[in-house]
C-alpha cells in the first residue's frame, strides 16, 4: 500500500503530486508526494503556491521517471 505523504497520515494514497524545485533539481527531475483524498488539495496547494507543481495524477499513472 502506498501511504499519504501528509504528516501523521496513514491513509492509502490515491494521488501523486508531481513537483520540481528548479533551484535544486534539474528540469527533468520529477519529485513525488503521495496524497489521500483528504490531503490532495493541501499538498498540491503547498507546492503550487511556490511555483513547483507540475501535475496531479492518480497513483496508478505514475511512471518510471517519477520518483
Amino acid at each position: 500500500m502506498l501511504t499519504c505523504s501528509a504528516r501523521a497520515c496513514r491513509a492509502e494514497a490515491a494521488y501523486a503530486i508531481v513537483w520540481n524545485n528548479p533551484k535544486l533539481h534539474t528540469p527533468e527531475r520529477r519529485k513525488v508526494w503521495l496524497a489521500c483524498d483528504d490531503h490532495r488539495e493541501h499538498l498540491s496547494s503547498f507546492v503550487s503556491l511556490r511555483g513547483f507543481l507540475i501535475e496531479v495524477l492518480p497513483v496508478d499513472e505514475l511512471g518510471e521517471r517519477d520518483g
